[in-house]
This record gives structure tokens, C-alpha cells and sequence, in this order.
């Protein structure tokens, strides 16, 4: 059922939450864009004026690895200082509150983190930006000293520990999606009775099976997103309005 207006639509969202005992919302892009996060995938988004570097071709290839590290330190304006929106800060809310265990996200900014939720009841699908970690051995580096390194060196560095090469804590095209994280998604997904689909396009495979799978394991389902998406005809609730301006409405002190 798609809500006939915004207040409406938030009226709904409303019951079904407070009726819900078990909340899990499933985030992408489009609950940071009012934060500044840019969006990748959707029309005008950075994907549609560059192409992304392959997984396969960071492995293979050092100016491969230089580019995709000058990229990511040419987004550090819109990620280093991007605070939670109002939609992160709904969502926060109802974690304090005890109404969501965990969250989903398809995002990579680390704001559900800065929100509120602790670090362990954040599932990231796709990983994180914020950090960097050795492919080889899993040593964790901050960005803040591969960035001094390339620009004193006109490369990227490898792992001082022993020798792999060092990426973003993101899960990159052609990159294998990680078992730990989608086993917990998973989890959360058929421990819930309501499934919150915020700002996600669901066209991308397999994160976007997971409103399916807590539909067909008998939760109901809410899509929160500004654009129309395939699921919406099997959705409980479908809400075509800001992401912001719905959520605000569950924002306590």
C-alpha cells in the first residue's frame, strides 16, 4: 500500500512501529544524501561520471590502487565531515529505546556508528570508508597516514606488517561480500517483525534480498524511498516521501 501523503504515511509508519516488537531497518544511500554523502548509483550519481575500479584491477595493477586512493581523498570533504542526518538520528532513537537490535546498511560513511549504535550492532554490507585494513592480514590502518605516505611518495603504501596491499574497509566491485556481516544480516532479518527499507534502491544483489526474506518469513515490510522500487508491490507500506522529513517525527531527546 502505497501512504496517499506525508502525514498519512507517517501515521502508519507510527502504529506499525509501536506495534512491532522486534525493528530492523535496512539503510542505503539515500539516508545520508542530506548529510552531503553523495549518492553512486543513481542517475547523476559519482558511478554515472566515472567508472568505479574494479576489485580484480586494484589487485593487479599500483596505479590502479594510487587512482582509487586519490578518489578516495578527493571525497574526504563530503565524508570527513558529514554528520548523522535526521534519519540516523530517528533510528538511533528507537535503538536506545530498545525497539531495534541491530541495523543493515548498504553505506559505507560510518554515520549509524556517530548516530548512537555501537559498532557491533551495525551490520555493513558493503564495509566502511572511514578506515583502511591490509587485504593480506587484516591489519587496520587510519587514512590520515596513508594519505601523508602518498603524497610524500606518489604511491599508495603496502602493509608495514607484511607487505599486502592496503585498501578502504569497503567492499568494491568484484569483491567477494563478507560472510560474517551477511550471516548476522541474515539473522536479524528473520529474528524481526517489521523490516524498515530506508533509502535503498534494492537493485543491488544479494543486500537486496533481505526485505524479501523477512516478508516471506512473515514480518511486514516498509519501503521508505524517494524513487519507486521493484518490491514495492509486495510491501505492507511504501512511503515516497523525504527520508528526513518522515523520520524526524521519531527523533526523542
Amino acid at each position: 500500500m502505497i501512504a496517499s501523503d506525508l502525514e498519512t504515511g507517517i501515521r502508519q509508519l507510527r502504529d506499525m512501529v509501536e506495534l512491532a516488537g522486534t525493528v530492523v531497518p535496512f539503510t542505503g544511500a539515500g539516508i545520508s544524501t542530506e548529510c552531503g554523502i553523495p549518492d553512486f548509483r543513481s542517475p547523476g550519481g559519482i558511478w554515472t561520471k566515472m567508472r568505479p575500479i574494479e576489485f580484480g584491477d586494484f589487485l593487479a595493477s599500483q596505479e590502479a590502487r594510487d587512482e582509487s586512493w586519490r578518489r578516495r581523498f578527493a571525497m574526504e570533504e563530503q565524508f570527513g565531515g558529514a554528520k548523522p542526518g535526521r534519519g540516523h538520528q530517528a533510528l538511533a532513537a528507537l535503538y536506545k529505546a530498545g525497539k531495534i537490535p541491530g541495523i543493515i546498511t548498504q553505506n559505507i560513511d560510518n554515520l549509524h556508528q556517530v548516530s548512537g549504535f555501537s559498532a557491533d550492532d551495525v551490520v555493513e554490507l558493503h564495509g566502511n570508508t572511514t578506515y583502511a585494513t591490509c587485504l593480506d592480514c587484516a591489519r587496520r590502518y587510519e587514512l590520515g597516514w596513508i594519505r601523508q605516505r602518498l603524497e610524500a611518495g606518489g604511491r599508495s603504501p603496502d602493509c608495514t606488517a607484511c607487505g599486502g596491499y592496503i585498501k578502504t574497509a569497503t567492499i568494491s566491485f568484484g569483491q567477494s561480500m563478507p560472510e560474517g556481516p551477511m550471516r548476522r544480516a541474515e539473522e536479524l532479518t528473520l529474528a524481526c517483525d517489521l523490516f524498515l527499507a530506508i533509502g535503498s534502491s534494492l537493485v543491488v544483489w544479494p543486500a537486496a534480498g533481505f526485505p524479501l526474506m523477512a516478508k516471506r518469513n512473515g514480518a511486514r515490510l516498509v519501503i521508505l524511498n524517494r524513487d519507486a522500487t521493484e518490491f514495492d508491490d509486495v510491501a505492507d507500506l511504501v512511503i515516497r516521501q523525504d527520508i528526513g522529513t518522515v523520520l524526524a517525527r521519531f527523533i526523542t531527546n
